[in-house]
């Protein structure tokens, strides 16, 4: 393995254990808090931090950063004469773009749409816009993100000791 390749491989593994963080923070922390407020505490609550999540950070050196960092690991060992570190990588690549179709298939239609029902002191029906949201299969899919962004941090893991 290449010094560059090595490097791009501990900063995949690192992007992709952050976001499998994230999103196990969703996951056993945030919703499970969220799930017990009201229904204008849920909706401003969730508003706001949805709106605080769109950043450099998230987006760039965990959400973008992990499949970019991963598919350019998996190019710099193409070339490697063992293949074992490379098929953790794939691995790791595809399980995280489940996570990433996941997101734009289901979270972020179901963010928008809370978003677009404007501020919870403007709302008339509070609970109906919570009901659309559809909270629960939000969980649910949050946690099978954490689930594969956990095994593709596994897997990268895996790379670096192979």
């Amino acid at each position: 393995m290449s010094g560059l390749g090595s490097v791009v491989l501990v900063a995949a593994t690192v992007a992709t254990g952050m976001m499998a963080g994230v999103f196990g923070l969703y996951a056993h922390t945030v919703m499970p808090g969220l799930r017990r407020t009201d229904d204008r505490t849920f909706v401003g609550a969730f508003q706001a931090i949805d709106r605080a999540i769109i950043n450099g950070w998230f987006l760039g050196a965990g959400f973008l950063g992990a499949p970019v960092l991963t598919g350019a690991a998996a190019l710099l060992h193409l070339g490697a004469p063992d293949r074992a570190a490379l098929r953790w990588i794939v691995a790791a690549f595809a399980l995280y773009l489940v996570t990433f179709f996941i997101t734009a298939a289901v979270h972020v239609p179901l963010n928008n749409e809370l978003k677009a029902a404007g501020e919870p002191d403007d709302i008339a029906d509070l609970a109906a816009v919570r009901a659309r949201f559809a909270e629960a299969r939000w969980a649910r899919w949050n946690t099978v993100r954490a689930i594969a962004t956990t095994a593709a941090a596994f897997c990268l893991a895996a790379a670096l000791t192979s």
